[in-house]
């Protein structure tokens, strides 16, 4: 997914304001930040008598987990010659802390100790081609718990942090766009729970409240089932591992000195994602760049490997910056060359004003590399290729669709792509949308003739759902695909359905 330049005049829906803001920041940012304040709130109810650690006890145990943590990673990028993310070692310090009881038992602080060097560790010796195989702070609360030091406790899983969790972890999968997935976890792993509680004589509702207030599913699944480095990378593999893991977190067993736990059921599911998944980051070799208009650029590379994606994937590329912008160094761009190429390639936009991350593409110069971490993303076409589809793209939100025309998708199937832009000159890829073979319309803001290939769909921004019906009478038997900003995607989707559309696919992103 790339940034979108959309139409000024494009309504903003309220999901799409939330889109925007939450756009702001990465996942990684957003991650620490909901888990900061749910450490400070924590202290807070401790204060209050809510909790009854002892604040000495916890303020002791936040800053041992957070200060082992980022000591520790930093230590090992350092003897592994990588640039160490800071961002992941707080995260996986403040998960760290929710997981172990805060205690100045000198054996229960050495574990905890432990369980954070050994969560630094995991992410470079338990690892596949620079990407780790295994939640780190799963790995260090498992291998800690096998030496009798410490165990997991999970104590996030207290009624009184409900307040904050639950809409924190609602937060967070929204933004990951994990709520189905988080979804069929939790009607699993609570439906196996309840009924065990039901058999020792609870009721319903005390069963169900139980579950969800007392056992650590809402946190399990809000900030570690959903880690995005260890999981796999299709919807479907997600929602199936999301069933598995969720069995395995709630059937009790006891396999001589191991038995089920959280972490363990999480170790399960990463190690199955890795199987299924593309195995390891890769390094591209930058190989040039070329305009695509006046204010997007497109970046090409040469991948140590070959890459397997299949067209309207993504990748995750990893570019440290010396300044931080707030967004973190990790982000996600379409990919728009088709799969089996020699090249990838991901079209940006790089109008100012520009951030850290597309200053740091800018600034490439051919032979530099930069990391691509994860290959992931559903926004790909019907298998069927007798199903006709219509393509809606606003600005440069054209990129999702460009593998799959690369592809010869319009060759195989009725492809109808409307274009929304500012003017022609903001038309990017017009070269190969000519050669593609589909039925191209375009919607100019400043009320221009598109270029003579494509059909004049009219001028202005807001596109509503008669307009949109006009354009494309048959709507009500194709798949429609929407991409853009949140903004723009929300007014899109909301446009198709009230043209008819029955099946809308989206792929929202926020510029960055």
């Amino acid at each position: 997914m790339s940034p979108v330049d959309a139409p000024k005049a494009t309504a903003v829906f309220a999901d799409g304001r939330l889109d925007t803001l939450l756009g702001k920041y990465t996942m990684y940012r957003l991650i620490l930040l909901v888990l900061a304040a749910l450490a400070a709130y924590s202290l807070l109810l401790n204060a209050l008598g809510w909790l009854t650690f002892g604040i000495a006890q916890m303020l002791v145990h936040l800053v041992l987990c957070l200060g082992l943590t980022y000591v520790s990673n930093r230590g090992l990028a350092a003897l592994f010659h990588v640039r160490p993310h800071s961002e992941s070692s707080l995260i996986t310090g403040l998960l760290l802390y929710f997981l172990f009881w805060p205690s100045f038992m000198p054996m229960d602080a050495a574990g905890v100790a432990l369980a954070c060097v050994l969560a630094s560790a995991s992410k470079y010796a338990l690892a596949w081609r620079g990407r780790h195989i295994f939640n780190p702070a799963a790995a260090g609360a498992f291998v800690t718990g096998l030496t009798g030091l410490n165990i997991a406790t999970w104590w996030a899983a207290t009624p009184a942090m409900l307040w904050l969790l639950v809409p924190g972890v609602l937060l967070v999968l929204y933004r990951t766009r994990k709520l189905l997935m988080a979804a069929v976890f939790l009607v699993v792993a609570t439906s196996i729970v309840s009924a065990e509680l039901l058999q020792a004589g609870l009721t319903l509702g005390s069963a169900l409240g139980q579950a969800l207030a007392q056992r650590p599913l809402l946190f399990f699944v809000g900030f570690m089932l959903t880690e995005p480095l260890t999981l796999a990378p299709r919807r479907w593999q997600q929602l199936a591992l999301a069933a598995v893991v969720g069995a395995v977190f709630a059937v009790p067993y006891n396999f001589g000195f191991i038995a089920n736990s959280p972490e363990l059921a999480l170790l399960v599911g990463n190690l199955l994602a890795f199987l299924v998944g593309q195995r390891g980051g890769l390094r591209l070799r930058f190989t040039g760049a070329r305009p695509l208009t006046p204010s997007t650029t497109e970046f090409a590379f040469e991948p140590s490997r070959p890459v397997r994606f299949v067209p309207g994937q993504y990748m995750e590329l990893d570019l440290p910056h010396a300044k931080s912008d707030g967004k973190g160094r990790r982000r996600v761009f379409s990919l728009t060359s088709a799969p089996g190429s020699e090249t990838v390639k991901f079209g940006v936009r790089t109008a100012e004003p520009l951030s850290a991350a597309k200053k740091v593409l800018l600034d490439l110069k051919p032979g530099d590399e930069v990391a691509a971490t994860s290959v992931g993303g559903d926004f790909v076409l019907p298998r069927d290729p007798r199903v006709p589809v219509l393509l809606i793209a606003a600005g440069i939100g054209i990129t999702p669709y460009l593998a799959h025309l690369a592809s010869g998708a319009a060759q195989d199937r009725d492809v109808v792509l409307l274009l929304l832009a500012r003017n022609p000159a903001e038309i990017a890829y017009a070269a190969e949308l000519q050669a593609s073979g589909a039925r191209i319309l375009a919607r100019l803001a400043d009320g221009s003739v598109p270029p003579s290939f494509i059909t004049d769909a009219g001028n202005g921004g807001y596109l509503d759902g008669p307009a949109l019906l006009d354009l494309v009478p048959d709507i009500a038997d194709r798949t429609v695909y929407v991409s853009g900003s949140p903004a723009s995607v929300a007014s899109l989707r909301s446009a198709a359905r009230k043209a008819g559309a029955r099946r809308v696919h989206v792929d929202s992103f926020s510029g960055y």
